[in-house]
């Protein structure tokens, strides 16, 4: 029988030694998913530096395969719809993800399209589970207030996708889904889809 002194022993350093494999994969975890904003926030000063040099049209075909990778279009989708994306047929889900995918590119090529010195600071990052992450950063303006850009990415099979934004406190993800199921439960789906449509003109002119 194996001594009471060697049995305690064992059991903290078998409990220090999972906790700290835990901590370790945490801090994996939390590298990964701020690297996706970092990544996704050269490419936007990339964009920005080059100014008048590009048209919205060559803006939107940088900014396209980057919002792809970094954001997770289909859950955010669905989650700006809310209880309205069960009544969908999956030629309308398709089409509604196709739609709104387009607008979130549009939006980034609109907005993002010219330099005055302005960074991006990653102020913090924490876990909230084991499938979510917060990323808290700040668009630095040289020349005013600077803007709390924060993060919210969930984990899609290996990889963090970014699912929400809240600038300045502000959910993105909140405003358009309060609009969104007005929209589609007041007029229907063809009314939402011709409503995003419009904005995507707008954006591109």
């Amino acid at each position: 029988m194996m001594p009471i002194r060697k049995v305690i022993m064992m059991f903290f350093l078998f409990c220090f030694t999972s906790a700290g494999f835990a901590e370790v994969a945490e801090d994996a975890e939390i590298k990964a998913a701020t690297k996706v904003v970092t990544d996704f926030q050269g490419v936007i000063l990339n964009v920005m530096q080059q100014g008048d040099k590009l048209t919205f049209e060559q803006r939107f075909e940088v900014f396209k395969p980057a919002v792809i990778k970094s954001h997770d279009l289909t859950k955010i989708t669905r989650i700006v719809v809310s209880k309205e994306w069960k009544t969908l047929t999956i030629e309308q889900k398709k089409e509604l993800i196709r739609k709104f995918s387009t607008l979130s590119i549009a939006s980034y090529a609109h907005y993002f399209n010219g330099f005055s010195g302005q960074s991006f600071k990653v102020e913090s990052a924490k876990q909230l589970s084991p499938g979510q992450i917060y990323v808290h950063t700040f668009l630095v303006l040289p020349d005013d207030k600077d803007v709390s850009m924060d993060y919210l990415l969930k984990k899609t099979g290996d990889n963090w996708r970014i699912i929400n934004i809240i600038t300045n406190g502000v959910s993105d993800l909140a405003l358009k889904r309060s609009e969104y199921v007005a929209v589609i439960q007041k007029s229907g789906f063809d009314a939402l889809l011709a409503e995003i449509s419009v904005k995507i003109e707008k954006f591109s002119n």
